[in-house]
């Protein structure tokens, strides 16, 4: 398994605070099935990283896990938030991209509106980057206006569910919307979202598996993570049935299928 999204490196945001629980979340990911980690600490006004200190501290945690016999490699990425990502240059940016490619991992925001959202997406395209939305399912902007995801979709950006949302870690309203978005072809992958190896553990598959939704558990964290991880075409999703999180009447806005 690929985790796209996985605060594993210490001390610079609310992920691990230290190279020891950092490795412990490592161990706890391999245990679930995790091979690769693409380490997306927050890049934003509260917390200012960049993309230096950030692969300073890859190379410790790789350094870490090869020591302990973690089964298990980390790779450079972020979690930039709106704000950061329309005034860092393109070099940053470029160096804050999932791993090697051209992916940048937007963080949506927890609030009512997502004023500016699309217009630094479409900018960030013209730029040549492309987009994955991190946990938008968790983003009250989309519930009150889900018309602006199907709108991004179209556009070739891609949405990252937290696989704690599948299970109802987040509550049953995003329970209930991230299904919808799988219902409506909006979902692309599942990442752990994991901060330590304890309150926000590592790991996807078993909330997959519990979901119903195993038939698409390669497509979500191995077959959509490669192909991002090296700027390959995404893979069309296998054509199964996804179940409902509930029985209520679903929006009436589509992707087409």
């Amino acid at each position: 398994m690929i985790d796209l999204h996985c605060h594993v490196v210490f001390g610079i945001d609310d992920g691990p605070a230290t190279l020891a629980d950092s490795i412990s979340l490592m161990r706890a990911s391999a245990a679930n099935g995790t091979n690769t980690i693409v380490a997306t600490p927050h890049v934003s006004v509260r917390y200012p990283n960049n993309a230096a200190t950030i692969g300073a501290l890859v190379a410790e945690v790789n350094e870490g896990a090869t020591a302990e016999g973690i089964p298990l490699k980390v790779l450079t990425g972020a979690e930039i938030a709106m704000t950061r990502a329309a005034e860092l240059e393109r070099e940053e940016l470029d160096a804050l991209a999932l791993g090697t490619g051209r992916w940048l991992l937007i963080e949506c925001p927890f609030a009512p509106v997502a004023t500016g959202l699309e217009a630094l997406v479409m900018k960030l395209q013209g730029d040549g980057y492309r987009i994955l939305l991190a946990h938008p399912e968790r983003c009250p902007a989309f519930h009150r206006e889900p018309e602006i995801l199907t709108s991004l979709a179209r556009g070739g950006v891609l949405s990252s569910i937290t696989a704690g949302s599948l299970v109802g870690r987040f509550g049953r309203q995003v329970r209930d919307f991230a299904f919808e978005l799988f219902q409506d072809r909006l979902a692309h992958n599942v990442a752990s979202d994991a901060h330590d190896a304890v309150k926000r553990p590592p790991g996807a598959l078993a909330e997959i598996e519990e979901s119903g939704l195993a038939a698409l558990a390669d497509w979500l964290t191995e077959d959509v993570p490669a192909a991002i991880l090296t700027d390959s075409e995404i893979p069309p999703r296998p054509g199964i049935a996804v179940p409902f999180a509930s029985p209520r009447r679903r929006r009436r806005w589509t992707l087409g299928r």
